[in-house]
């Protein structure tokens, strides 16, 4: 299953699934939607759980980083976001994520749209989950990254 791509639901479902499978608040203060789409000083992304995931969510920060606006990254698969042979280990991160509930201080080579690399560094990638337990797809957040 899919979920809308709705803003609001997806904030609230991003902020709330951080907090069921770390134990933990994204950040230290509350937020807003507003906030941590335009403001937040890290890269917050999410995919859906299709066949071939794709992004439902990317902050400007994530935009920013990846040369993509919102309009070309929601809808986007989200395997697009590492280079064809970084794929497979990508792939058993997100299988790490699905069988744990969430991964810390991962990193992993990644693409922008303008075909430069870079590496994402101590990121926490962790799974969506609704409050009825159904999972919906992955989320990341990461501070720190650096051109390969």
């Amino acid at each position: 299953m899919t979920i809308e791509h709705d803003t609001e639901e997806i904030f609230a479902l991003i902020v709330a699934s951080f907090r069921q499978v770390t134990g933990r608040n994204l950040v230290g203060h509350p937020v807003d939607s507003r906030w941590l789409y335009e403001s937040a000083p890290f890269a917050l992304l999410a995919h859906d759980r299709s066949e071939d995931p794709c992004f439902i969510y990317a902050n400007k920060t994530a935009q920013a980083c990846f040369g993509y606006d919102w309009g070309e990254f929601v809808g986007m698969p989200s395997r697009l976001s590492a280079e064809a042979p970084d794929r497979e280990e990508r792939q058993r991160l997100l299988d790490s994520v699905s069988a744990k509930g969430f991964i810390d201080n991962y990193r992993g080579l990644r693409i922008a749209k303008s075909g430069r690399r870079f590496w994402i560094e101590d990121a926490v990638v962790w799974q969506l989950v609704r409050s009825d337990g159904e999972h919906v797809g992955q989320a990341a957040m990461f501070r720190t990254w650096r051109d390969q």
